[in-house]
Formats: C-alpha cells, sequence, structure tokens
C-alpha cells in the first residue's frame, strides 16, 4: 500500500535530501530527527505523511503529493479558487494542479506574490495572525511624500480597525507627481497598504508584493508560477513551526 510506513533514508532519498547512502551517514552522526528525537537506527520506519523529520534541525517535507507554487498574481485577479461574480480568479491558472489555492491574499487590483499549495496543515499554521511573516511591498503613490509621512508610516496610523504601523519604508524613487516607496510590514490585514498610504495623503496608484517571508518573486512575470525549492520549502515550515510556538508562550 501506498501510504506504508518506509525506511527513513529512502524516504530522505526520495525527498530529495540526499542519497540513501548519505541519508545513512547523516543518521549515523546524530543529524536527523523524526518526530523530535534523533533517529540513528538504520531500520527505522516512516510514514511520509504524518511523521515529522528534520534534518540540521530544519524541517523536511517527506509527502511527495504536497504542492508548494510561487505565483505572481496578475492585476485584475481575484485571490480565491472559485469567484461567485464570474471575475477571473485563480483557478483559471491552476487546472493542471489538484486541490490547490492560495494562502492569503491580495486585492483584486495589487500584483505579486502568492503562494498555492495542497498542504492545509502548513496554510493554516502560516494563515494564522501570529505567524506574522514579513512582507516587502513596493508601491507608486500619488504625490511627492516627504520625510515627515514616511516617519508616520513608521510611528504608526490609526485606521478604522486599529492602530498599524510599518517596520522598514524607503524612498525609492520620485518626480514631480509621484514617488515610489518600499514598505516592509507583518500584518496580513485587508487592503493594509493602500489604506495606509491613504492615512498619510498619497494613495497608491500601483502595488506589487516583492516577498512573503522566505519567499521571493525574482523574475517571475506576472501569471507565471514556479515550484518552490526544497530550501524555500522547509524555511517556510520553519518558520510556521516558530509561530506555532510562539503561540504557545504565555
Amino acid at each position: 500500500m501506498d501510504n506504508e510506513p518506509i525506511r527513513l533514508q529512502k524516504a530522505l532519498s526520495i525527498a530529495g535530501i540526499a542519497s540513501r547512502r548519505k541519508a545513512e551517514e547523516l543518521m549515523l552522526q546524530g543529524r536527523v530527527k523524526v518526530n523530535g528525537k534523533v533517529a540513528r537506527e538504520l531500520g527505522m520506519r516512516v510514514d511520509p505523511t504524518v511523521d515529522s523529520v528534520m534534518v540540521d534541525n530544519k524541517p523536511v517535507q517527506l509527502d511527495p503529493d504536497r504542492v508548494y507554487l510561487a505565483f505572481h498574481k496578475p492585476k485584475g485577479i481575484v485571490s480565491t479558487m472559485s469567484d461567485e461574480y464570474g471575475r477571473p480568479c485563480l483557478a483559471d491558472f491552476f487546472m493542471g494542479y489538484d486541490r490547490v489555492f492560495n494562502v492569503g491574499r491580495l486585492d483584486q487590483e495589487t500584483t505579486g506574490i502568492l503562494l498555492m499549495t495542497n498542504d492545509g496543515e502548513l496554510a493554516n499554521q502560516l494563515a494564522h495572525p501570529s505567524f506574522g511573516v514579513e512582507k516587502l511591498y513596493v508601491a507608486k503613490v500619488k504625490g511627492r511624500i516627504e520625510k515627515p509621512q514616511l516617519q508616520r508610516l513608521l510611528d504608526g496610523v490609526r485606521l478604522e480597525d486599529g492602530f498599524q504601523k510599518a517596520d522598514k519604508v524607503k524612498l525609492v524613487d520620485q518626480n514631480m507627481t509621484e514617488s515610489l516607496v518600499e514598505m516592509v510590514l507583518h500584518s496580513g490585514k485587508n487592503r493594509i497598504v493602500r489604506r495606509m498610504f491613504d492615512a498619510v495623503g498619497h494613495p497608491v496608484i500601483t502595488l506589487t508584493r516583492k516577498s512573503f517571508g522566505p519567499l521571493r518573486l525574482g523574475t517571475l512575470k506576472p501569471g507565471q508560477f514556479r515550484e518552490l525549492s526544497k530550501l524555500e520549502v522547509s524555511a517556510l515550515m520553519a518558520a510556521a513551526q516558530q509561530g506555532a510556538r510562539n503561540r504557545g508562550k504565555p
């Protein structure tokens, strides 16, 4: 049966972490953990769909059925896999993938990186407010934004749903009528970047999310997507686990 436990070194090999021989060396060196315990026994078996495995204290995804994609959402696309009003949505781009869905959202007019996956557990962890993933946005805004307005974004602005401040703000370029600004923040609230710039008197013209945690948009063109590397998946899993640990703190 497909879900029968398999030898740990074989699971690591299938996952592309190392050859079976190298995986055995890693196990004998005490660098592999299964469900939090060091796994040195070469005959040990794991269930790739259930057991938690780490190599050098970095989580490893063993389940071959898990899909992780970085997608460059174009302008005008609704961040949902189905839209009751018939608007263009994410499902139009992923018809060849079974049960993938988006982690978080970008509003219809915002472009940039979205994580698409069929890993419900990881998605729930990443979507939890305590995860606090860092996101980098590039916004073209109306007017010449000055230092006092940039400082207000850093100090915080009061919005209808609470106080919000940026982690970092950088003026990239400007002319007489527009400014290009980079903003880093952790909040995942709806239209938060647009509302913050509105609050300081510089409405957004265009907005792109360049990064989501360890994921970078890179050279992806709008409408394109790519599979995440094993390092990227591991980094996301590690960040999600850290968020879960933070939730457990008093």
